[in-house]
This record gives structure tokens, sequence and C-alpha cells, in this order.
């Protein structure tokens, strides 16, 4: 009788979770806008959005991750409908069907996630930056291993790097300003490279592993070369994997653009190879890996932009979108013309997320305003 009972409860949970969820259209009239929900998803380029918070339960109601602060979403490169969501003092969640609802990864701390990525051949590793930490999961996030630990607790790992060519090859950034590199999956480390500033972001090129972008804390972007020996045996090969080579400052290139020191993204297209900078104020454009760079005129002047997040389609670079504290901007021409729309809350757009697989779809990530 007791399994009867419970598998009813279990059935009327998955019904309740379709029947909400199962399609992303819904209006972005001006009474959605007191909306407070923390991911929506869009079927159609941003026209439309859905709320997809739900968390499934055996309770009479589904629980729910809309009051949370969506830090970053982070999608698996072999299956875009797997979503990991680092939240802000609240752990990591994922889902492997939006639709079908939220769940918590229940093996990590429930406090801020840094970054969080998959690795790009192996779907159920995953990597999670926690503070001075880093963990590590090689079944699906079911149970995670430390893999990195930083003596001095008020340093933070704030990007995870993966090689999509050899993904033994990880990098991590502190911000401390080291940029930490691991070429056997996370067993050991070395440091191979020390800035003065502290490392926000590093970008792996899509069409060259070996190519890396830094953005770091005060809005500066470099960029180097790192070997990556996959047969290494003897030390000499072993240190080589290690060597930073071409080690480039582009903040030159970058001066006359004044981008400020308020790094949002860089973004990489692999089907043209265009590079996108987005900073607070500006977003830039490269086609020669940071040479030089175009300046997108904004509807916005610099002086009262806020640019949150951006994204750019896959598939088509001249899609770009971007999110502020109240807008969600797009356009379909390269940047020459925008269209405007209210964010469908009235929290703040946090991140952007595009599936690669169908570019029509777009998550939100979002975060309560300060006060």
């Amino acid at each position: 009788m007791f399994n009867k009972s419970f598998k009813l409860i279990l059935t009327l949970v998955a019904v309740m979770l379709i029947t909400s969820a199962c399609s992303f259209s819904t209006s972005t009239s001006s009474k959605s806008q007191t909306v407070d929900g923390s991911v929506f998803a869009s079927s159609d380029k941003g026209n439309t959005w859905k709320l997809l918070t739900a968390v499934p339960s055996v309770a009479a109601r589904p629980g729910s991750i809309a009051d949370i602060n969506v830090n970053l979403m982070s999608m698996d490169p072999q299956d875009s409908q797997a979503i990991y969501l680092a939240s802000i003092e609240r752990g990591l969640y994922y889902t492997y069907n939006i639709t079908e609802g939220w769940r918590a990864v229940s093996g990590l701390p429930r406090t801020t996630i840094n970054d969080v990525k998959v690795d790009p051949k192996s779907k159920c590793i995953i990597y999670a930056a926690i503070g001075n930490q880093v963990y590590r999961s090689d079944d699906c996030s079911r149970s995670w291993t430390q893999i990195y630990f930083d003596s001095n607790t008020s340093v933070l790992v704030r990007s995870i790097a993966i090689d999509h060519y050899n993904t033994r090859n990880i990098y991590l950034g502190t911000s401390r300003g080291d940029i930490i590199k691991s070429i056997d999956g996370g067993a050991s480390w070395r440091t191979i490279h020390r800035l003065n500033d502290g490392v926000l972001r590093l970008v792996i090129s899509p069409l060259d592993s070996r190519l890396i972008f830094v953005a770091t804390n005060r809005g500066k972007i470099y960029s180097f070369n790192s070997n990556t020996n996959t047969n290494a045996v003897a030390s000499a090969d072993i240190d080589a994997n290690f060597q930073v080579e071409n080690w480039t400052d582009i903040n030159t290139a970058l001066e006359s653009f004044n981008p400020g020191p308020y790094f949002r993204d860089l973004i990489i297209n692999k089907k043209d190879n265009l590079i996108f900078l987005a900073t607070e104020k500006v977003i830039l454009r490269s086609a020669d890996n940071g040479m030089t760079w175009e300046n997108l005129n904004l509807i916005q002047t610099e002086k009262d932009a806020v640019i949150n997040a951006i994204a750019v389609n896959p598939e088509n670079s001249d899609e770009i979108y971007y999110v502020t504290n109240t807008a969600f901007i797009k356009s379909i021409d390269g940047g020459v013309t925008w269209t405007s729309k209210n964010l469908p809350t009235k929290r703040a757009g946090r991140d952007l997320l595009i599936d690669y697989k169908n570019p029509n779809i777009i998550y939100l990530g979002t975060r309560k305003l300060e006060k």
C-alpha cells in the first residue's frame, strides 16, 4: 500500500512539473516585471520568457530555486540540456532537462560557487571552484573530491578552464594573480605565471587549445600560449608542459576604447574566431586574436551603460545579446542596430547562456538588486 501511494505521489509531482514547465513561451508584459525569479528560459531568442525554477519533491508542492541569486551558469559541452547553476551562497544546482526541474548538489558546501566546468569529453567529470578550493566529481556530481587547496584562505579560485584537446590539462585563475596548471586531471599542480592583479577569467580558444586569454580584476586582458605535450614522460618534457610562451599584453590595443576596470565577459566564436570583450561600459570585437578591436555602438551612451552579461549566437556571430539591471538587449546585424525589452523580472540580469544545439533557446540567470 505504501509503495502504491508513494508512486502515486511521484506521478502527481511529475505531472505538475510537466504541465507547469513544458513550454518556454510566456509574455513579458508589465505585470511580469514583478516576478522574483532566478532562472528564465526563452525558446524564441528572448522575445518571450518563462520562469523555470521548480525542484522535484515528494511533497504536495514542488520546491523552488526562485529566490536564489545566480553567480553563473555553465552548459555541458556534450549535452546542451545539462546545465549547472553556480549560486551565490546557496551551493551548486544542476538540471538535465530544465522543464523537469533543478536538483541541488548535496556533496558540496552550500556556499558561493565561483566557477563550474564540465570535462569536454566526459560529461560525468565536473570541476567546481569554491573559496580557496577546487573539487572534482567523476560520477556526475554524486560524490566530490577536493583536488586543490590554497593555504591562504583569503585567496579565491575564480576561474577554471579545461583544455578541450587534452582534458587532463586544467587551468586555474586565482584572486592572488596566479595562473595554475595541472597536466594530470588535477592530481598535481604548478603555478605557470603570476600577475600583480587578480585573475577573473581564463578563456581557452575553441580553435586552438594552446591559446589562452586572461582577464584580470582591474579589467586588463592578456593572452599566452601554453605547451601541451600529451605524451610527456621525461622530466624535461614534463617541464615543457608548464612553459608559458608568447605572453601578450593586449591592453595597449584597448586603451583608445576606454573599456574601464569592470570586466564582464570574453567570448570566442568557434565558427569565425571573432572575439567579443564586454566590460561594464562597452562591447568590443576583434577578428585577429585581440591585436585590433572595434567598438560596437550601443543604444546607451558609455556613461549610462551598465552591462552585466553578454552572449553571442555560436552559429551566427551577428546575433549579440546583453543584459543590464532592467533590460534585455539584442542585435541581429552585428551591432549595427539594437532592440531592447524589459527583463521578465524585477531582478537584475546576471548571466546569459545560449543553447549551442538550438540557438533559439536562451537562458537568463538573475540576482536581486542591492538596495
